[in-house]
């Protein structure tokens, strides 16, 4: 069932709805953290189906005579390429897998992308025969994306094996997870050459999409937690040593406001920051200074770190 009076199906327009929903969703949380580059990687894999589903949905449509009707061809067999082309490059990004760093870089350009433009942009322009194009123009990407299912799989076996179940825990399940997203994209080649319905192809892609959604949630909720624990244990250290600190200090019979003068000092501020932070003169902070230094025993900033047993910093 098409609608809008284009060639675009309800299931299309459907996915596509939840699609920029996700969108709008992710863009804003990479907003909130831009370090999180995962995000940014699925961010990428979401615009490129959004642009998919929306050229694969709309082209070709003889109706639309802007453009012309071989152009909206090349437009909606080129996003399908160009978003079976970047998932090695996610997977070697968002999963951190490095032996498919070749496969992803030099790979899927050579037997991907430069079939697509030799076959579509170029001797499909000119000759405008696309059964031409599909029967001859899919075959290197087709084995190619074979070879690529496999490196996948391959690359998260090897990833699987040198890390133990401790900080890697998903293992066979997220094989297997991986395995049935990335198939329904070695199959395009087949839905093109065979010209299946556009349903049948948006579902199998797009449940492909659902399924590396899943992975990138469990993985970021496993760096969330882990992240979370981390901040834990740090805040427990930073505590225990504030009370070291503390105790240090009055085991050489500092006072209140020396305790507070020395703490703002080994965290490296100026005597005039230190006055201007506690109201005193620079002058007053100095005299108290001294006396630290004299009950301490010692003269430099880092000696005083040393001996209270203050730690600039705690990762």
């Amino acid at each position: 069932m098409t609608v809008f009076d284009s060639e675009m199906h309800a299931l299309t327009i459907i996915f596509l709805i939840i699609e920029l929903m996700m969108f709008g969703v992710q863009l804003w949380c990479y907003y909130v953290w831009p370090d999180d580059k995962g995000r940014l990687w699925y961010l990428i894999l979401l615009l490129l189906l959004i642009i998919y589903n929306l050229t694969g949905g709309l082209f070709p449509d003889e109706n639309i005579s802007l453009i012309p009707f071989h152009i909206q061809n090349i437009i909606a067999y080129g996003s399908g390429f160009l978003m079976a082309s970047y998932f090695p490059y996610y997977f070697y990004k968002a999963f951190n897998l490095e032996s498919l760093r070749f496969t992803a870089i030099y790979g899927v350009p050579l037997f991907v992308l430069l079939p697509f433009v030799v076959f579509f942009v170029i001797i499909y322009s000119y000759t405008k025969d696309l059964d031409f194009s599909i029967n001859y123009g899919l075959i290197i990407p087709f084995l190619y994306s074979l070879f690529i299912l496999w490196s996948i799989l391959w690359a998260i076996r090897k990833y699987i094996k040198q890390n133990q179940a401790s900080s890697y825990p998903l293992k066979k399940t997220e094989m297997v997870l991986v395995y049935f997203a990335v198939f329904p994209w070695v199959c395009l080649a087949v839905f093109a050459y065979f010209n299946i319905s556009q349903w049948i192809e948006v579902l199998f892609t797009n449940l492909g999409f659902v399924i590396i959604t899943i992975l990138f949630l469990m993985r970021s909720g496993k760096d969330e937690r882990k992240q979370k624990e981390r901040l834990i244990v740090r805040d427990e250290l930073l505590e225990k040593q504030r009370e070291d600190f503390k105790h240090n200090c009055y085991d050489y019979k500092l006072t209140k406001r020396e305790c507070e003068i020395a703490e703002l000092l080994c965290v490296g501020m100026t005597y005039r920051q230190i006055g201007e932070m506690l109201y005193i003169t620079e002058k007053t902070v100095d005299s108290h200074v001294q006396k630290i230094f004299s009950k301490t025993g010692v003269n430099k900033k880092i000696d005083l770190q040393g001996t209270l047993g203050f730690v600039t910093r705690v990762n």
